[in-house]
């Protein structure tokens, strides 16, 4: 069922004017996401008409755009990653770790989003890595991946990661599995000052390689001297390493994750109102126990901060480190099990995006929504009016 209210509305109704306002600070990147959300499943893209087999019942099912930014394009990427994960699934406790920037850092990544995100991956995976091999702590290699958010839950600027690891890992000898203490994987305020150490001295060594783009507010960071003081302030200060309560077991992962794989800067479901030029949003306020509430930002300051967190081209949000590397997953996993005394598990078949779309939200996609007895069939084919720039990744 559609939502009430969608991205795709305010887009709609104040994107031309967005669009004016700021024509200068605006990249093509961003433009292009805009443009796909308003497309998104309209005639524009095209599609094709569909009739039900029983009582004649016609519609029209337009494409979807496919950007990766899109909240109604999110759903059957989510679904086949994690069929994926499936697979790769051990059977231990699973830990869930949350590496934090802290707020003075916010502008500097706005303003040098591939160069900061990608040192948050490297800090983190490398602190992980480290911490865990060390004989006073788990003594192992492990695996795990990272999904990285840069939002927080007004929209504003809030770079984490949020990784995923199995409680243990191959003793370094590779002749063992080394399982973590049950209910608990690595101290966090270890964690925390390996972070601070590591992402500070490669964000220092960016800025030497004169890798940083320094404007605005921050054009006073070009002096050398005042880039130092910089990063002596963000070293006196505690950066927040948070563990969530393990998962308990492998069976209730993935079940957790698609809550934050694929997930954007704010979904449909909570978007309340579009009136008079201003938009409500409801929102969780983690500074105070989470309570509910809700927001109201104009359409032009919405769309500012929404647009804050569109990628760079290409850049990868999800990634895969230790024994979980794209490079020789399956061999290490296959190693792991061997370890763990287990079997793989059986290969699920693929799936088409009618089932994926059932198991996802319990409804027939094909089902007619006039008699709720027949299946919707192609019978013809609605060819796109526009083409606009894709991105899935």
């Amino acid at each position: 069922m559609r939502p009430a209210l969608e991205v795709a509305d305010i887009v709609r109704a104040h994107g031309d004017e967005f669009r004016q306002a700021h024509a200068a600070s605006l990249s093509a990147r961003q433009k292009r996401v805009l443009r796909s959300i308003e497309l998104c499943r309209t005639a524009a893209l095209g599609g094709h008409l569909e009739q039900c087999d029983k009582c004649g019942h016609e519609r029209n099912a337009y494409n979807s755009c496919a950007d990766r930014h899109c909240p109604k394009c999110q759903s059957l990427s989510r679904a086949k990653w994690l069929e994926k994960r499936q697979a790769e699934l051990l059977p231990c406790e699973y830990f869930h770790v949350v590496f934090t920037l802290p707020d003075p850092l916010a502008k500097l990544s706005l303003q040098n989003q591939r160069q900061m995100y990608s040192l948050l991956f490297r800090a983190t995976a490398e602190t992980l890595q480290t911490i865990a091999a060390d004989p006073k702590h788990l003594g192992a290699q492990i695996g795990f991946f990272c999904v990285l958010h840069t939002w927080g839950q007004t929209l504003t600027a809030h770079p984490h990661l949020h990784c995923v690891v199995p409680g243990g890992g191959i003793a370094l000898d590779g002749r063992r599995w080394i399982a973590c203490r049950p209910g608990f994987f690595l101290p966090v305020k270890v964690l925390s000052r390996r972070f601070r150490k590591l992402y500070l001295r490669y964000l220092g060594r960016a800025y030497a390689a004169g890798k940083l783009r320094l404007h605005g507010d921050l054009e006073q960071l070009s002096d050398s001297k005042e880039f130092a003081r910089y990063l002596a302030a963000l070293a006196e200060i505690e950066w927040v390493v948070y563990a969530k309560r393990p998962f308990g077991g492998p069976e209730r992962v993935l079940d957790y994750l698609g809550r934050y794989t694929h997930r954007i800067a704010i979904s449909n479901n909570r978007l309340i109102e579009l009136k008079d030029g201003r938009v409500t949003f409801a929102y969780k306020d983690y500074k105070h126990a989470q309570q509910k509430k809700v927001m109201m930002l104009s359409a032009d300051e919405f769309l500012r901060r929404f647009l804050m967190h569109v990628l760079p081209n290409g850049f990868q949000r999800i990634r895969h480190y230790g024994l979980l590397g794209n490079r020789h997953r399956a061999e290490n996993l296959a190693r792991c099990r061997e370890l763990l005394g287990v079997v793989a598990p059986s290969t699920v078949p693929q799936r088409d995006y009618r089932e994926r779309h059932r198991q996802l939200t319990g409804q027939d996609p094909l089902q007619c929504p006039h008699c709720r007895i027949g299946q919707m069939l192609r019978i013809a084919v609605l060819p796109a009016q526009v083409r606009v720039g894709w991105d899935s990744s």
